[in-house]
This record gives C-alpha cells, sequence and structure tokens, in this order.
C-alpha cells in the first residue's frame, strides 16, 4: 500500500462494522513507515449505512451502476434537446431502474450482514437518482468511495468532492467484492462474556448512523429550500420584468393610436393641398390664356 487512494480502496471495500478497526490498524501499521499517509488515513471517514450500500453496489454489480449512468446520461440529453417524449419515458425509466437496484441493493447489504431500513433504502434510492441528474454525482457514485449520501436537483451542479473520501479519484475504478462465502450451521452456542458491551457498541453505531442520516437529509432539505428560495427570487424579477415590458407595450400601443390619427389628418391635408395646388395651377392657365390673346 503506497497512496491515500489505495488505502481508501481497501477501507470502504470493508463490511460497515469492520471499517473503523481496519482504519485504526492500518493507521498504527503506517505510523512507523509515513506520517503523512498515517494522518491522511486516519482522517477518512467512516460511511454512513446508506453511503456504504451503495459502494456495495458499485463494487458487487458494477454493470447495473453503469446502466444507471447510462440512462442517466440519455436523461440529461433528452432535457437538453427538450424532447419530450423521449424525456417522458426515460423519467418513467429512470423511477422504475432505480427503485429496482435499490431493492437489489438492499439484497447485497443482506448477503453482507447489513440490514436496510426504509430510511436508508430511501437515501440509496435518492443517490442513485442523483447519478442519474447530475455527471458530477455520478462520477463520484462510481468512485465506490462515498462516505455520504447525494441529493441533486439538476438545478446547480453538485461538488462531488465533499462526497467522496479522497476528493481527487474521478474515474477511479474500485476494487470488485465477491459473493460472501456461506457459514457452515453452528452446532452449539459458546456464551459471549462480552455481550453486553458489543450490543452497546452496536446501538451506538446504529444511533450514530440514524444521526448522519438525519444530518444528510437536513443537508437535502436546506440544499433545496435554498434552491426553492433562488427559483422564487428568479421568479418575481421575471415576473416584474414582464410587468414592465407590458406596460412598456401599453404605453407603445397608445402611442401608436395617436400616431395613426395624427397620420390620417396629415394625409387628408396633404389631399386638400394638392387640390389646391391643382385649382392654382388651372387658375394659372386659365390667366396665362388670356394674357396671350390680349397681347397678340
Amino acid at each position: 500500500m503506497t497512496t491515500l487512494l489505495e488505502a481508501a480502496d481497501r477501507l470502504y471495500g470493508l463490511a460497515l462494522p469492520e471499517f473503523t478497526p481496519a482504519r485504526d490498524a492500518m493507521v498504527k501499521a503506517l505510523r512507523k513507515e509515513d506520517r503523512e499517509l498515517s494522518d491522511q488515513v486516519k482522517a477518512l471517514k467512516k460511511p454512513s449505512t446508506a453511503a456504504w450500500v451503495v459502494n456495495l453496489l458499485v463494487r458487487r454489480d458494477p454493470e447495473q451502476v453503469d446502466q444507471v449512468l447510462a440512462v442517466g446520461e440519455a436523461l440529461r440529453e433528452a432535457q437538453a434537446s427538450l424532447d419530450g417524449d423521449e424525456l417522458r419515458a426515460l423519467t418513467r425509466q429512470r423511477r422504475q431502474l432505480t427503485s429496482a437496484i435499490t431493492q437489489q441493493a438492499r439484497a447485497l447489504a443482506l448477503e453482507h450482514g447489513q440490514k436496510v431500513t426504509g430510511a436508508v433504502s430511501d437515501q440509496v434510492e435518492a443517490t442513485l437518482t442523483a447519478a442519474m441528474v447530475d455527471a458530477n454525482a455520478g462520477a463520484a457514485v462510481r468512485t465506490g468511495l462515498l462516505v455520504s449520501t447525494l441529493a441533486a436537483t439538476g438545478v446547480e451542479a453538485v461538488d462531488a468532492s465533499t462526497f467522496v473520501a479522497v476528493p481527487d479519484a474521478a474515474d477511479f475504478a474500485p476494487s470488485p467484492i465477491e459473493a460472501p462465502a456461506s457459514r457452515p450451521p453452528e452446532l452449539h452456542v459458546v456464551p459471549d462474556p462480552d455481550e453486553a458491551e458489543k450490543k452497546l457498541a452496536a446501538a451506538r453505531e446504529e444511533l450514530e448512523d440514524a444521526e448522519r442520516v438525519a444530518e444528510e437529509a437536513n443537508h437535502s432539505l436546506t440544499a433545496a429550500n435554498d434552491d426553492v428560495a433562488g427559483l422564487e427570487a428568479r421568479s418575481l424579477q421575471v415576473q416584474a420584468e414582464i410587468d414592465e415590458l407590458r406596460r412598456r407595450l401599453s404605453e407603445h400601443e397608445e402611442e401608436q393610436d395617436e400616431i395613426d390619427d395624427q397620420l390620417s389628418d396629415a394625409r387628408q391635408v396633404v389631399e386638400s393641398a394638392r387640390d389646391d395646388v391643382r385649382a392654382a395651377d388651372a387658375e394659372r392657365q386659365r390667366l396665362a390664356a388670356r394674357v396671350a390673346r390680349l397681347t397678340r
């Protein structure tokens, strides 16, 4: 192991309860050899349960994740080209796909001894949806190094570096994970003297995961509220601009009516002036002829 990315790849591929002990052991082993790398490994955050499930899916079934990202790319292209029929079809496909793959991810997690609650399942599906909506989110998911779940509105690009253990892990392909071997049936159960302590540790870990899920949900809510506030402000600005344009259009229409009336009057004056010119010209010709007769 020579790089932080290699260390992270190994740690984020472990079962969730193994992460912290393995990280601490790795930090201790690296302390004498590479103090800087040891400090970097120590700073790696334990993934939330939902992030761990997504990482597991990426490592166990990368083809499914590639399908998610492919549909997401097609969806963004349809949005860019404003192809309504294709957009609606892809949106339905997106919902069906994220729901189906989320269920598969739950099953994979159970194979590895990790139960997934409904709340965690929602976070997994939201992350898969974000990977479809936003290209940066998709790249973050593909690394298999998520520390927290993702949410994307499609309005602003996701800063994937804040959700990945190693920010510069773009285009990183994580190591695959094999399905766990089935365990033989136990013949007898040996009482564990540390059972109470282990239960307490497990309960604390579940509480930590629940607090992290709540924090991520609050973060997503804050981001969504910010987007709504920004769009509402922009809507008010655009409406004000529309009102101003309508006011100016009304003024121009009134001015056009006045100009039309003035133009009609001016045309009548021109026509009257032409009649006067024709009459004066006829009188001039008559008098000229009279003068000509008198001078003969």
